[in-house]
C-alpha cells in the first residue's frame, strides 16, 4: 500500500509542475527589492569578444504596393541602421519583399529578431523614425490583428475609429499613458514600447473591439498612476478606488419592434393550441397507399406521370391560345341614334341652316 501511495504523490507533483500550480510568487523568490527582473541588461560590442553566431539566419516579409515608393526612399537608412548590428538587408521590388540575414560580424544574437520586427513594422505603414526604435533593448513591438473580431463592416469601422478618437486625442492619451507608439492601419494595430505598455495597449484594443470604449481603460490607468505615487497605499487593495463600469444594453427601435412582434406570435400560438396535441400528418407512403400508387409497378408509375405532364401541357397551351384569341376579337360597335318621324320633321332643313349661318356672319362683320 505504501508503494502505491508514493506513486500517487509523485504523479500529483508531476501534474502540478506540468500545469504550473506550484508557481512561486515574487515574495518567495530571492529577488532583492528595487530590482526589476524584466529590465533588459545593456549589451555592447565590447562585451562580446569572440564570434557568437556560426550559422546564417534570415527572415523575409512582403509589403503592399502602395508602400513601395516610401520603402525605396528610406532603404539606405535601413541598411545603415542594420549594418551597425552586423545584419544585411535586401529589397526586392519585383516580388515586393524585404529580407534580413545575419553575417559573421553580427555580435548580438537578438539583433536578427529585432531586424525581423523592423521590416514587419515598415510593411505595416509605420514610419522609419518610429520603427527604428525597435532596435533598442528596452523596446519591443506587437502587431494586433483586429480584422476578424467584428463581422459587420460598418460596426468594425466605428469601433476602430474609437481608438483614434476626435483629432487623434484618444490615441495620443493611450501613447502617453503606456509609453508606446501606436498606429492603427487597416485591420491591424502596431505598437512599439516596453513590455508593460504593450500589454496595456493590447487590453485596450481587444476591449474596444468587444464594444468597451477606450476611455474607461484610460480612466482606470490614470487612477492607478496616481495611486502608485502614494507609498501608504502600496500594501493596500485598490479595488475601492477603481471605478466599475456596467454595460448598458441600449436597444434600437427596430430591435424593440422585432421583440414585440415575436412575443405576439408566441401568444397567438399559445391561444391556438388546444388541450390535445395536433394530429400527425400523413407520410408520403401513406398518401400513395391511399391512392393506390404504392402498389403500381415502376413502368405504370412512369406512364401515369407522363400522362399528368401531358395534361398540364395541354391545359397551358389551351390557356395561351385563349389569351391570343382574346386580343384578336373586334370591339363592339356603338349604336347610332335612331330618330322617329316626328323628330325628323322637327329637324331644320339645309336651306334654313345656311340662312342662319349667313345671318351670323353678317352680325360679326358689322361688329368689326
Amino acid at each position: 500500500m505504501s508503494d502505491t501511495e508514493d506513486q500517487v504523490e509523485v504523479q500529483e507533483q508531476q501534474e502540478k509542475k506540468k500545469y504550473g500550480k506550484n508557481k512561486k510568487e515574487r515574495s518567495d523568490l530571492d529577488i532583492p527589492e528595487g530590482i526589476d527582473p524584466w529590465k533588459p541588461l545593456p549589451l555592447s560590442k565590447d562585451d562580446v569578444p569572440r564570434r557568437v553566431l556560426y550559422d546564417e539566419s534570415s527572415f523575409s516579409t512582403l509589403f503592399p504596393k502602395y508602400r513601395e515608393k516610401y520603402i525605396k526612399e528610406i532603404w539606405p537608412l535601413v541598411e545603415k541602421e542594420l549594418n551597425e548590428h552586423g545584419i544585411v538587408c535586401k529589397l526586392d521590388l519585383i516580388d515586393g519583399s524585404m529580407s534580413v540575414t545575419t553575417t559573421k560580424k553580427c555580435w548580438d544574437p537578438v539583433a536578427i529578431l529585432k531586424a525581423r520586427d523592423l521590416i514587419r513594422l515598415l510593411s505595416r505603414s509605420v514610419p522609419f523614425h518610429h520603427a527604428k526604435r525597435i532596435m533598442l533593448d528596452e523596446n519591443n513591438c506587437d502587431i494586433i490583428k483586429i480584422g476578424g473580431s467584428v463581422r459587420n463592416k460598418e460596426r468594425f469601422v466605428k469601433r476602430r475609429q474609437r481608438l483614434i478618437g476626435p483629432d487623434g486625442a484618444t490615441l495620443k492619451s493611450i501613447e502617453l499613458l503606456t509609453r508606446c507608439y501606436v498606429l492603427v492601419q487597416g485591420t491591424t494595430v502596431a505598437s512599439i514600447g516596453p513590455w508593460d505598455g504593450l500589454l496595456q495597449v493590447n487590453k485596450i484594443v481587444e476591449d474596444c473591439m468587444k464594444n468597451i470604449h477606450p476611455i474607461y481603460n484610460i480612466k482606470e490607468m490614470m487612477i492607478r498612476r496616481e495611486l502608485m505615487k502614494d507609498e501608504s497605499l502600496k500594501t493596500e487593495s485598490w479595488d475601492r478606488f477603481i471605478p466599475k463600469f456596467k454595460k448598458n444594453n441600449v436597444q434600437s427601435s427596430r430591435d424593440i419592434a422585432k421583440i414585440k412582434q415575436k412575443k405576439k406570435q408566441i401568444k397567438q400560438k399559445k391561444k391556438d393550441t388546444g388541450p390535445f396535441a395536433p394530429a400527425q400528418l400523413p407520410r408520403k407512403e401513406d398518401l400513395e397507399m391511399a391512392s393506390g400508387e404504392y402498389f403500381l409497378s415502376e413502368a405504370k408509375k412512369a406512364e401515369k406521370k407522363k400522362k399528368e405532364r401531358e395534361e398540364k401541357q395541354a391545359e397551358a397551351v389551351a390557356k395561351k391560345q385563349q389569351e391570343r384569341a382574346s386580343s384578336l376579337v373586334a370591339p363592339a360597335e356603338k349604336e347610332r341614334p335612331h330618330y322617329s318621324n316626328n323628330q325628323q320633321n322637327n329637324l331644320p332643313s339645309k336651306e334654313e341652316s345656311l340662312k342662319k349661318i349667313q345671318e351670323n356672319l353678317k352680325i360679326e362683320i358689322t361688329r368689326l
